[in-house]
């Protein structure tokens, strides 16, 4: 009898502290919202922020986009000549890099470098006291540290997408063109021949969810950080796993919506 109690106890605890903490990110995001278009706005400081994000992922994305374009052209060749289809290949290139590998990959980067970094800097802020002391100053810490950041990402994330696409399109081509000799020209033409409007728009709008996810998690995560320096490490790692795990979700929720208004 007692272990039941316990365990009902322990259950009735749990549920608390989940719905305490939806309900605390909920807030959370509304506050930003209400105050992202409120002054000061603290120009300075997202530029800063703008420059310090694409700094930290800037050369892991070239990389990572141009292996990516390369690998995915050596892996799409065999299965288009199965069916004399090679022709093909820098459309297929096109459609897979622009509408999916290039927002996701960057954002999946941009989790773990950019996340893992706002949130260790919160919370190391917020357990050595520095958000506190930035209130009794008189000075809005959410305003000035979170709002900044969560805007810095969706300013940099959509731009840092562009880019990736654009590597792993020339890590495609330098495969195409060691295969077959295809002009630099006529390569991209046939790859941005099968995209419409509706694809560049739904990766914009992918990239944009995407930066505000990774700003708001690890803001959230690192400003409400506790126990020290061991809370500070808790932070950065579960606003990397809390945002790839949105990211996820937000992709396959953009690609039916996608869908479905390219069927209508």
């Amino acid at each position: 009898m007692i272990n039941i109690r316990t365990k009902k106890y322990v259950i009735s605890k749990v549920l608390d502290a989940f719905f305490i903490s939806v309900n605390r990110a909920y807030l959370f995001v509304i506050q930003f919202f209400k105050q992202v278009l409120v002054p000061p706005f603290h120009f300075s400081e997202i530029v800063n922020q703008c420059f310090e994000i694409g700094l930290r992922a800037l050369s892991l994305i070239t990389l990572t986009g141009f292996i990516i374009g390369i690998v995915f052209t050596k892996q799409s060749r065999p299965s288009l000549e199965d069916f004399g289809a090679t022709s093909w290949l820098p459309s297929l290139i096109g459609i897979a890099i622009v509408k999916a590998l290039g927002p996701l990959v960057t954002a999946l980067i941009c989790a773990g470098k950019v996340g893992s970094g706002i949130g260790a800097e919160l919370g190391s802020m917020r357990v050595t006291e520095q958000i506190d002391a930035m209130e009794v100053s008189a000075i809005n810490p959410f305003k000035y540290l979170v709002v900044t950041r969560v805007t810095a990402t969706m300013i940099t994330i959509p731009i840092l997408s562009f880019y990736c696409i654009v590597v792993g399109l020339l890590g495609s081509y330098v495969n195409v063109r060691a295969e077959e000799a295809t002009s630099f020209i006529a390569f991209f033409q046939s790859a941005f021949s099968t995209l419409h409007f509706l694809d560049l728009s739904t990766s914009v709008v992918k990239a944009l969810i995407f930066g505000f996810t990774i700003g708001i998690v690890g803001s959230y995560k690192g400003f409400y950080a506790t126990k020290g320096t061991q809370g500070v490490g808790k932070a950065a790692n579960q606003a990397v796993v809390m945002a790839m795990f949105l990211i996820f979700i937000e992709e396959v929720v953009i690609v039916q919506v996608s869908n479905w208004i390219r069927y209508f």
